[in-house]
């Protein structure tokens, strides 16, 4: 189902800042931030206000539309939750980001639950750490 119909059945009005932050998030190549999806919605709507963004996406994210990552840069980005499950792994060195696969996170999720009786949400990891050029 489209994040607008459910935002009206969840009883929120379509407002046209609302619309094109969802067309920020949709035409983004990867992950967005709060201050890139602002730039895009000003671009369109001079009247557009970065607090106006923010309880967006905090809305956006209430709903379950968009998941919000840190990737440790500062500042949190976000991507549509129809782009389903994915993780990554981030170099705290050079800043590269590698994807990692669903299975393999599966293990640790498997692992929480055994070991610590801990139903773990792991829809969107970002574990840091040094790649492996950066460990020579």
């Amino acid at each position: 189902m489209g994040c607008d119909k459910v935002l009206q059945e969840q009883g929120y009005r379509l407002t046209p800042q609302r619309l094109m932050v969802l067309e920020a998030i949709h035409s983004a190549e990867g992950h967005i931030s709060a201050e890139e999806i602002y730039a895009r919605v000003k671009a369109r709507y001079p009247y557009a206000n970065i607090s106006t963004i923010y309880r967006t996406l905090e809305l956006l994210e209430g709903l379950g539309l968009v998941v919000k990552t840190d990737f440790g840069e500062g500042y949190v980005r976000y991507h549509h939750a129809e782009k389903g499950h994915h993780h990554h792994l981030i170099c705290r060195k050079c800043g590269k980001l590698i994807n990692l696969t669903e299975t393999a996170v599966l293990a640790l999720k498997e692992a929480l639950l055994r070991d610590y009786q801990f139903k773990a949400s792991l829809g969107h990891l970002a574990i840091f750490g040094e790649c492996q050029e950066c460990q020579r």
